[in-house]
């Protein structure tokens, strides 16, 4: 809106420039949940098990360049979720139990 520019304008915040990216809302936590899940079922599929190194990222995307490639913090993510399973909805357990996770 008009208004809602000129205030920001106003104190000194500039709109994007033609072509410029435009940083996007940040991801829900059902949307990070699905990321890691994604993650962890492409480790499977490569390593046969779940055993993964605290520090491993695991980059996740279709390879071709900026398109959706993603670095996740796996290991972490794992560690955490091992600490939080009593707290972890069924809907959230079974695809881990189902990949042979070690609770």
């Amino acid at each position: 809106m008009p208004a809602q520019q000129w205030l920001l304008e106003s104190v000194g915040i500039e709109p994007a420039a033609e072509g410029e990216p435009v940083a996007g809302a940040p991801r829900s936590q059902d949307a990070r949940w699905a990321a890691n899940l994604t993650a962890a079922r492409q480790f499977h599929t490569r390593e046969g098990h779940l055993q993964v190194p605290r520090q491993h990222n695991e980059i996740t995307g279709d390879g071709d360049g900026d398109s959706g490639q993603a670095a996740v913090k796996l290991g972490a993510w794992l560690d955490n979720t091992r600490r939080r399973a009593g707290k972890l909805s069924p809907q959230r357990r079974t695809p881990l139990d189902a990949l042979g996770m070690r609770w």
